[in-house]
């Protein structure tokens, strides 16, 4: 056996292994939690326990106007293909994990004097 005839020999079980996930009914599991997610991430933004606590002890107060532009900026990020993304206005910052639609953590516009934002890819400035 040579080596072309080897290099079709090991790209045929993938093509056989997908068929047979296929078949077992696998392939429609995967593409029911990735509807899953999809409708999970349509539902807004999620606030962690950190988050959660950072706005309570700096008194960042979140109405329906600002949970509506966090979503709009988090979903631009999403479109350009963020993953970490701090979203600066009025308020504060808020350092949002897109993947995960999690308010990570946030800070009022007084905190954010002399501040360095590590682990983040993009910033959005409402």
């Amino acid at each position: 056996m040579d080596i072309n005839q080897m290099r079709l020999y090991v790209t045929r079980p993938s093509d056989i292994s997908t068929q047979h996930t296929e078949k077992s009914g696998t392939r429609g599991n995967q593409a029911d939690f990735h509807k899953m997610l999809q409708e999970r991430a349509e539902v807004g933004l999620n606030f962690s326990k950190h988050a959660a606590k950072r706005m309570n002890e700096r008194g960042i107060a979140v109405d329906s106007q600002l949970m509506n532009d966090l979503e709009h900026a988090v979903e631009g990020a999403r479109k350009k293909g963020a993953k970490d993304v701090a979203v600066i206005g009025p308020q504060g910052v808020f350092i949002v994990n897109v993947p995960n639609n999690t308010v990570v953590t946030t800070m009022s516009q007084q905190d954010m004097r002399e501040r360095v934002f590590t682990n983040i890819d993009s910033a959005v400035i409402m």
